[in-house]
């Protein structure tokens, strides 16, 4: 028990960002917008574990992930239209382009991580940073298909947070991941409730 309290007095911020994170995703999927302000905290705590874990390009997007969440929070506040925002599925041109500027952000990351940083994975860092960066944008517009983006994202995360020894966080990953297809199911029927209306 001794060695327990020891490990979270040492690990307090990354426990503490898990736990904000379990919570920013239950409210997503609930589609509760103080989301948004718990994105905010989290990201902050990010930043610290992932730069003290050498994950650059995961510490960078936590910046990015800070100011989406101030669109965020706007956005579902205000929508476009001054009402509630709607969830809406994206059509398959902007599928594939969102999947090509994916890729593309892949690429410039991982080379800037390969020939620049210390990075353990600089493709798979790049891989994940690349896809949560699409993929948080089409949650502060509510499309469905930004949960598929999250299933894979997280799965490769748990991956490369295992193999570095952040357990808490890789165990967070593992519930993101069952979370997202939870996310994806609530979604798509809320879609089809608005649809319906």
């Amino acid at each position: 028990m001794n060695a327990l309290f020891s490990w979270i007095s040492q690990n307090y911020i990354e426990v503490l960002g898990a736990v904000t994170g379990l919570i920013y995703l239950y409210f997503s999927i609930k589609q509760i917008i103080w989301l948004w302000p718990l994105g905010i905290i989290t990201s902050v705590l990010y930043i610290y574990v992932f730069y003290t874990s050498k994950f650059y390009a995961d510490m960078s997007l936590q910046v990015y992930y800070f100011f989406v969440s101030i669109y965020g929070w706007y956005h579902w506040k205000k929508g476009s239209t001054g009402k509630e925002l709607p969830v809406i599925t994206a059509s398959w041109l902007f599928l594939v382009l969102s999947i090509l500027v994916s890729g593309l952000l892949t690429l410039v990351i991982g080379y800037i991580l390969k020939n620049y940083t210390d990075s353990p994975f600089p493709y798979l860092d790049a891989f994940t940073t690349a896809g949560s960066i699409v993929a948080t944008w089409m949650l502060a517009r509510k499309y469905l298909e930004q949960w598929i983006f999250w299933i894979i994202i997280d799965l490769v995360s748990m991956g490369m947070y295992i193999y570095k020894d952040l357990y808490p966080t890789a165990g967070l990953f593992l519930v993101y991941t069952t979370m997202a297809w939870i996310g994806y199911k609530q979604w798509k029927r809320d879609l089809i409730i608005t649809e319906v209306s």
